[in-house]
C-alpha cells in the first residue's frame, strides 16, 4: 500500500509530530508568513508517513502539485512557495 494524502480539503499540509518544538516553530511562522488555511497531518502514528517524514518534520506539502518546502524555513520562504504555487 502506498502513500495515500489525507482528504483534501486543503491545499497544504503541514507535516508534523507531537510534542515536537520544530514543529511548533513552523506553526509560529506559518501564522507569521499569513500563510492560507492549511491542514496538519501527524506521522506519528502512520508508518507510511514516519517513513517518508519521520526524520524530516516539520514539512509543508502542496497536494496540487506535489512539492516540499522542508524544515527549516521562515515567513519569507513560505510566502515565497505559497505564491509559486500553480494554479
Amino acid at each position: 500500500m502506498g502513500y495515500r494524502p489525507p482528504v483534501m480539503t486543503m491545499r497544504f499540509v503541514l507535516f508534523q509530530r507531537d510534542y515536537c518544538h520544530l514543529c511548533d516553530q513552523a506553526l509560529a511562522v506559518m501564522a507569521e508568513a499569513r500563510a492560507p488555511d492549511f491542514d496538519s497531518q501527524w506521522v506519528d502514528d502512520d508508518a507510511m508517513l514516519e517513513a517518508r517524514y519521520g526524520a524530516r518534520v516539520p514539512v509543508l506539502r502542496d497536494q496540487m502539485d506535489g512539492r516540499e518546502l522542508d524544515w527549516p524555513f521562515d515567513a519569507a520562504a513560505v510566502r515565497g512557495f505559497v505564491a509559486s504555487a500553480t494554479v
